[in-house]
C-alpha cells in the first residue's frame, strides 16, 4: 500500500498562478495526479507564448512578420481561424493589422506618443503548417484564447477536472465565476455558471488617454465602443476571444445583431451603463 503522501500525489487539488501573455494565468485541477498536470499545463502555456508572442524577436510570429513565411502548426491553426473570422465579420476582425497592433501597443505602454492613422491590406496563404504573408499579421486577438484552450487540454484526463483562466479568457469553469465590473468597484456585473468558454473585452483593461487596444479596420476607427463585452462560446475559448474583441469594436446595434445571429455564442454588452444581453445569455447566469 502507498503512503498518504503517495495517495495525495495521485488524488487531490492543485492551484498555480503565473505570468503569461502580459496577464496572470490561473490553472486549477482536481482529481488524479494534479501536481504533475498543472506543471505540464504551465509548460504548455510558456511554450506557446514563446512561439506566439509577436513582441518576442525569436518567436514564430515574429519570424513570419519579419520574413514573410514560417512553418509552425500553432501559427497555422490561428491564422486559419483568423481568416474564418475575417470573412464572418466582414473584415471587422482582421488579422492583417500587425503594424497597427504594434503601434497601438507601443502607445499604450508609453513607448510612443503616436497612434496609427491608416490600416493595412494584404494576402495570406496557407499550405499545411506553412504560412506565407505579404503584410504583418496581428494574431493577438486569438493567441491568448488559443493558449487557454491548449493549456486546458493538458489538464483533461479521466478522473481529473481542470480549469484555466488567463486575463478574462477562460476554459469552461469548474464552478461559478464573476464578471469583473468595468467601473472600478468590487461588485461583479454577473455571476456565471456555464460549461461554455468565456472571454471578456473592454476599454477599462488597457487604456491610455482615452485610447485602448480595440480597433475596427472596416470603420477605420480606434477604441472600444462599450465599457465591457462578455462572450460565452460553445466552440472554444478562441471563438469567445475573437467575438469579444469584435463586439467591442462595433456600434451597439451592430454588435447586438452579430451576437444574436452567431450560433453557439451568447453575449453581454455594457454600453453607457446599460446591460444588453443576448436572448440566451441568462441561461449561463447563476440564479438569473
Amino acid at each position: 500500500m502507498g503512503t498518504l503522501v503517495d495517495l495525495y500525489e495521485r488524488v487531490g487539488d492543485a492551484h498555480r498562478e503565473f505570468s503569461c501573455c502580459d496577464t496572470t494565468f490561473v490553472v486549477e485541477a482536481t482529481g488524479l495526479r494534479v501536481n504533475a498536470a498543472v506543471s505540464d499545463a504551465r509548460e504548455t502555456a510558456d511554450s506557446l507564448e514563446g512561439q506566439l508572442n509577436a513582441f518576442e524577436t525569436t518567436s514564430a510570429v515574429s519570424q513570419l512578420n519579419n520574413e514573410g513565411t514560417v512553418t509552425n502548426r500553432h501559427v497555422a491553426r490561428i491564422v486559419r481561424r483568423g481568416l474564418e473570422y475575417f470573412d464572418r465579420t466582414d473584415g471587422v476582425f482582421d488579422i492583417h493589422q500587425g503594424r497597427v497592433e504594434h503601434a497601438l501597443k507601443a502607445f499604450l505602454r508609453g513607448d510612443s506618443d503616436s497612434l496609427p492613422e491608416t490600416f493595412d491590406t494584404g494576402t495570406v496563404q496557407l499550405d499545411g503548417d506553412q504560412v506565407t504573408t505579404d503584410v504583418a499579421l496581428d494574431l493577438n486577438g486569438l493567441a491568448k484564447g488559443y493558449i487557454v484552450d491548449r493549456t486546458a487540454e493538458t489538464l483533461a484526463s479521466p478522473g481529473r477536472r481542470g480549469f484555466v483562466s488567463g486575463g478574462g479568457d477562460m476554459s469552461p469553469p469548474s464552478g461559478p465565476v464573476a464578471i469583473e465590473s468595468p467601473y472600478g468597484d468590487d461588485t461583479p456585473l454577473k455571476i456565471l455558471e456555464t460549461d461554455w468558454h468565456i472571454a471578456t473585452s473592454g476599454e477599462y483593461r488597457r487604456e491610455r488617454n482615452g485610447t485602448d487596444h480595440v480597433y475596427n479596420p472596416q470603420a477605420e476607427s480606434l477604441g472600444s465602443r462599450h465599457e465591457s463585452v462578455t462572450v460565452v462560446a460553445r466552440r472554444d475559448c478562441m471563438e469567445a476571444d475573437a467575438l469579444a474583441t469584435t463586439l467591442a469594436a462595433l456600434p451597439l446595434a451592430e454588435a447586438q445583431t452579430l451576437a444574436d445571429d452567431w450560433d453557439g455564442v451568447e453575449a453581454l454588452v455594457i454600453h453607457d451603463g446599460v446591460f444588453h444581453p443576448t436572448n440566451g445569455f441568462d441561461a449561463h447566469v447563476l440564479d438569473a
